[in-house]
């Protein structure tokens, strides 16, 4: 059932979190319900909600001792109110951890993101903040959800589907891809160590060529 592994995945979320600490990782972003998913049953729906609110229930002592910064990207509603407030709360009680930076996309969408940046630019150009001639890639990047957070060296999809599926599409555009054939409830911390091995093999040029 979709259930079981929803239950698989969130021991799969704990583990890799244990283990980007252990391998020096210094932020590590989870992709834990997009904006799509809304689409999904109201009651896997109601139970991926309820795995969530269990994570931040019994992880937040964890964060703590272990050092660990919380940070969640998307949009609130419709997630419920008390939800979005025990979110508040872990984010609150970890914003001075400096060990791991763990994200969660929750009710994401990149292109809602980015159009939500440019109404935000936008808006601010009314009020007279800014100019229209000011805006460069780096200030657009403030405006989006990941501001606080840098661009992704690398993104790892499991399962082996061959696609980003509406993730971080701004703020991927040099990150080195990886798509292993195993699926998320069965990536474990040897999964996670293969895919840095293969990042650490590749030839990361940002459009220069190697003379330069």
């Amino acid at each position: 059932m979709r259930t079981a592994g929803h239950r698989e995945g969130v021991k799969r979320v704990r583990e890799v979190i244990k283990a980007c600490g252990d391998l020096g990782v210094e932020v590590v972003t989870f992709f834990a319900f997009s904006s799509e998913n809304w689409r999904r049953p109201k009651s896997e729906i109601k139970i991926l909600m309820g795995f969530l609110e269990q994570f931040l229930k019994k992880e937040i002592k964890e964060f703590l001792k272990s050092n660990i910064r919380l940070i969640v990207v998307g949009r609130s509603d419709p997630i419920s109110k008390e939800l979005q407030q025990k979110i508040r709360e872990a984010e609150f009680k970890t914003r001075n951890n400096s060990a791991l930076t763990v994200v969660l996309a929750l009710n994401y969408g990149s292109r809602q993101e980015i159009v939500d940046a440019a109404k935000s630019f936008a808006a601010d150009v009314l009020k007279g903040r800014t100019r229209p001639e000011a805006l460069t890639e780096s200030l657009f990047s403030e405006y989006l959800y990941t501001k606080d957070i840098p661009d992704p060296d690398l993104m790892i999809r499991t399962s082996g589907e061959m696609r980003i599926s509406n993730f971080l599409l701004w703020q991927l555009s040099y990150a080195e891809l990886y798509f292993p054939k195993v699926y998320w409830p069965d990536f474990k911390k040897a999964d996670l160590e293969e895919a840095i091995v293969e990042f650490n093999k590749r030839e990361r040029r940002f459009g220069k060529i190697d003379a330069e």
